[in-house]
């Protein structure tokens, strides 16, 4: 098969004692196995895949590994009878890129309960523009209105709001109907944010630091990508009954907030975590083809190429990515 014996990859390697990412040719005999061969079009940086590629954190288990935790493609060939060649598919998470050979690579080997079909209606580059990133605020959003969000119900705050996930988020809920306001840093993102459906955009100086447990009721719900000291300030500021689904930690992994929101306002703290079982993917995604299907992508995606990846990983830890960098090799 062409193109198999020397194709371009993004591998990780042990580096005087740092992971580091680095642009190397593999051959279809160096990455591992499974039952589905997968030609990668398109897939998505996450920070996660900046933390990695760039010794930021100690994010893979197993090095040297092939980075990336997405990848979108179409099978070569499948020993699994529920995919055949030329099937569009997408796989994310898992271990990929953390304690198995990722999607930074023009083709990759899975398992078949990895992987599923790409959600009719979705360009290779629009779904990894979506991506993991996409997955996770479509995640949050069904179960925020699992516990009782709805339109209607007042606005819907995001943070972090010129990242992947809380970009992606954004214009979801909008899509949906939902009154948003996003927080960000960034005083030049305030058109972009508002593309991309927001109502109103905060200044980060719009949080507050800890102090008071309750403080005026303001939002019926919230998607935090920031966590730190802004968390217990969303606590503080929740209605009655709000949830938050806190899916990032980019200020930070401790939490010094106070219970008293849960006690005498009900409010909710969700989890959220994208390895989720392949029913409930397969659910989320036909939502994100069709009533959380996020407007203005071409805005949200920027394709970058394989020799550029590691480049943008660090601009990335740097807080200077808007949206979602897509290395594309098709």
């Amino acid at each position: 098969m062409d193109g198999l014996s020397a194709f371009p990859v993004i591998r990780a390697r042990q580096v005087d004692g740092r992971c580091v990412g680095r642009l190397e040719t593999a051959a279809l005999d160096d990455i591992d196995g499974g039952e589905v061969l997968i030609r990668v079009a398109c897939s998505g940086i996450n920070y996660k895949d900046a933390l990695a590629v760039t010794g930021s954190a100690p994010v893979m288990r197993r090095l040297p590994c092939i980075a990336g935790i997405e990848a979108v493609g179409s099978v070569v060939e499948s020993a699994d009878p529920r995919f055949a060649a030329g099937d569009e598919v997408l796989v994310h998470g898992l271990g990929l890129g953390v304690d198995r050979d990722g999607g930074w690579s023009a083709y990759l080997r899975v398992p078949g309960d990895w992987v599923m079909p790409r959600p009719e209606g979705l360009s290779a580059f629009e779904a990894a523009t979506i991506g993991v990133a996409g997955y996770t605020a479509a995640l949050a959003i069904h179960r925020m209105e699992h516990n009782g969000l709805a339109p209607g119900q007042g606005p819907v705050v995001v943070t972090g709001a010129t990242g992947g996930v809380a970009s992606l988020g954004i214009a979801m809920l909008a899509a949906a109907g939902y009154e948003v306001a996003a927080i960000t840093g960034k005083d030049d993102a305030h058109d972009y944010l508002r593309g991309l459906g927001a109502a109103q955009v905060l200044p980060r100086s719009a949080v507050e630091p800890p102090g008071k447990p309750l403080r005026r009721a303001q939002w019926a719900g919230a998607l935090d990508s920031v966590g730190g000291e802004t968390l217990p300030w969303l606590m503080s500021t929740m209605r009655e009954g709000a949830a938050i689904a806190v899916f990032g930690n980019a200020a930070g992994s401790a939490y010094s907030g106070n219970v008293l929101p849960l006690l005498l306002r009900g409010v909710q703290l969700l989890g959220i975590n994208a390895n989720s079982p392949m029913p409930l993917r397969r659910l989320v995604w036909s939502r994100i083809a069709g009533d959380l299907r996020p407007q203005g992508l071409q805005a949200i995606g920027q394709r970058v190429h394989i020799e550029d990846v590691v480049r943008t990983c660090e601009r990335q830890m740097r807080g200077q990515i808007r949206g979602r960098s897509v290395l594309g090799f098709a």
